[in-house]
């Protein structure tokens, strides 16, 4: 196969995925297609129901691979419809996650028999919400030694990222007219208050993964500007490179007696298997990773940058694609030639 038919194949491939919505809850028509095209590039194709029609997609080349290479069908709302130009393909996961799949799907085609009978492919879905494809896939019937996962990482190899926390903060007061704010007891001020103990809180950073961010994503209070306000909330985010057990230490003493707090997600930061000769680094956002517990040592790889993601002008490079296929290849090639890996714990 030639650069240029090789490139032009996964460019034509990528603008296929793109053009199927696959917004998450919805990766059915996604998950059709891929059974059917891994099929006829000879792979053998597992569905594994997840929710209703939603499955994850196995394709193997041999029973019993040594490396899966791993990304997720669904994307964030709302679907665009895919364009290109000389350098770009644009469209909703362009870049978050299908031109990933696709490099995935050409570089496994690239491999020699012998590499390809110890690989296979794991497209999952729900990576963007709950990540339930990554949970219900420990149940698969395959142990490889290696996952490498794929997301936007401009095509170097993760040294790890941090993990996630989300919560809501539920201050509560007592409703007077705003004539007599003597009579009332605001909600609003006491949310405040704990926001502000939050930013002023130190939560530390990771020697590797730097720094922990705090976020205040959305605040909500009362009802009118002439009424004392009953209640007031606010959703919030933190990423870390610490444990989640600290971080939410700190939380719940920055609202103690002035409001409720209402964890919602946790997932903690990993710190991933990384191969000498490729370029690395740290990422600040979350993946599937702490949710594949049954897949042996995980690493992370993938065209694209992040900030080019969940955009209205979410985009990809075609040159990244073509050099991520080839990443690809090359290390499946360096983690088949390491002696068999220990078990992640």
């Amino acid at each position: 196969m030639s650069n240029l038919t090789s490139a032009t194949d996964l460019v034509d491939l990528a603008r296929a995925l793109v053009a199927i919505p696959s917004v998450t809850g919805e990766e059915a028509a996604l998950a059709d297609f891929l059974k059917d095209h891994l099929s006829g590039l000879g792979l053998r194709v597992e569905e594994q129901a997840v929710v209703g029609r939603r499955r994850n997609i196995l394709a193997l080349g041999g029973p019993s691979p040594r490396v899966l290479l791993c990304t997720h069908q669904d994307t964030v709302p709302p679907f665009i419809p895919p364009s290109e130009d000389e350098d770009y393909l644009y469209g909703r996961g362009s870049c978050d996650a299908k031109g990933i799949m696709a490099a995935m799907i050409q570089a496994v085609r690239a491999l020699s028999d012998a590499e390809r009978s110890a690989c296979g492919l794991l497209f999952l879905v729900g990576e963007e919400t709950d990540s339930a494809g990554a949970e219900k896939a420990n149940s698969l019937p395959v142990r490889p030694e290696f996952i490498v996962v794929g997301e936007p990482t401009e095509n170097k190899l993760g040294l790890g990222h941090l993990g996630f926390i989300a919560f809501r903060i539920t201050a509560r007061g007592k409703k007077a007219h705003s004539g007599y704010p003597h009579l009332g007891e605001s909600a609003v001020l006491k949310l405040l208050e704990v926001l502000r103990a939050l930013e002023e809180t130190d939560f530390g950073r990771d020697p590797l993964l730097g720094p922990t961010l705090l976020n205040i994503g959305r605040l909500e209070g009362g009802v009118a500007a002439n009424v004392v306000p009953d209640l007031a909330w606010a959703d919030i985010s933190i990423r870390s490179g610490l444990g989640s057990r600290d971080i939410l230490d700190k939380v719940r003493r920055a609202a103690a007696g002035r409001a409720e707090v209402e964890f919602q997600v946790a997932s903690e930061a990993q710190k991933l298997h990384t191969v000498p000769g490729f370029e690395t680094v740290v990422l600040s956002y979350g993946t599937d990773i702490p949710h594949l517990k049954a897949f042996g040592r995980p690493l992370l790889l993938g065209p694209g940058t992040i900030l080019e993601a969940h955009i209205d002008r979410e985009r990809i490079s075609k040159r990244a694609m073509a050099e991520a296929a080839d990443l690809y290849r090359k290390l499946i090639a360096r983690l088949l030639a390491e002696p068999g890996a220990a078990r992640r714990p």
